[in-house]
């Protein structure tokens, strides 16, 4: 996901929200939703009010002259008439992608609030640090921010060959590039090298950026990259990885969905070496 354009992230909230706004509303993880299953349409902040539902309000911004609030709802929250709670990933290309977006950002958000309601130093109740979006101890000092955890993404090309591995947590068929976490004191390009060697037992050089996205699951930054084949036979080194195996371009499996970075990196690597 990508800030939309027109989209002005601010921290404050205003004396009042007017007229025109977006609530994304969170209860245990899921998100609150009205119109169809087809359609799912994000509710305004009057209408969480006259839902009667009340929660923690986190402002984000505005999109054009919309107010974006995230609110963490109590796990008790009822389930209002018309509505639904349903998990994030269920609004892919069901809503406008700049929604998605802040969406995504603002269960980012709202989970950074639940998981740091204390000092991770001294255990005091945090409080909300007025000048920035960050949690702050009153006792000790510490200050918490939201978290971002960056991690990489690498297609590995052999000639005209991807390599491309499937977790057993994916759906049945679809496979995908490699990724993985950066570890601390490692580089983007060392996590490139270890996670491919760990992960298949595959060694890369030519590693060349491609583009990078925020990830709310939970809170991460992916950062996409080609590398090339540079030696070794794949060898399943990560209990995570059911299968990997390489593909020609013309026999590529089921792939991620078009909203994910990955299939944005495979295709445009494809149309690369098609070329």
């Amino acid at each position: 996901m990508h800030t939309p354009a027109g989209f002005t992230p601010l921290h404050v909230m205003p004396a009042a929200i007017g007229a025109v706004s977006h609530a994304f509303a969170y209860r245990d993880g899921k998100i609150l939703v009205g119109g169809t299953d087809d359609a799912p349409s994000i509710p305004s902040l009057a209408t969480l009010d006259a839902a009667g539902l009340a929660g923690t309000p986190h402002f984000l911004g505005h999109l054009g002259d919309a107010a974006c609030i995230a609110v963490a709802l109590p796990d008790n929250a009822p389930e209002p008439a018309g509505m639904r709670y349903v998990g994030l990933r269920s609004l892919f290309l069901r809503v406008p992608e700049s929604l998605l977006a802040l969406a995504a950002r603002a269960f980012q958000v709202v989970e950074w609030d639940r998981t740091h309601r204390f000092c991770g130093r001294c255990g005091t109740p945090t409080r909300n640090k007025a000048d920035e979006r960050a949690k702050e101890c009153p006792a000790c000092g510490l200050v918490a921010y939201p978290r971002v955890s960056p991690a990489m993404m690498a297609l590995v090309t052999r000639g005209r060959e991807l390599l491309l591995a499937r977790s057993h947590r994916f759906v049945n068929g679809v496979y995908s590039a490699l990724a993985g976490f950066v570890e601390p004191g490692e580089t983007i390009e060392d996590c490139v090298h270890r996670e491919v060697r760990e992960e298949v037992g595959v060694e890369v050089d030519g590693i060349t950026y491609f583009a990078s996205q925020s990830w709310a699951f939970p809170h991460s930054l992916m950062i996409a990259y080609t590398a090339e084949y540079a030696g070794g036979e794949i060898r399943l080194e990560d209990a995570e990885i059911a299968d990997a195996r390489w593909f020609a371009l013309d026999a590529l499996p089921p792939l991620p969905p078009n909203v994910s970075i990955a299939r944005r990196l495979i295709d445009a690597t494809v149309n690369r070496l098609r070329s």
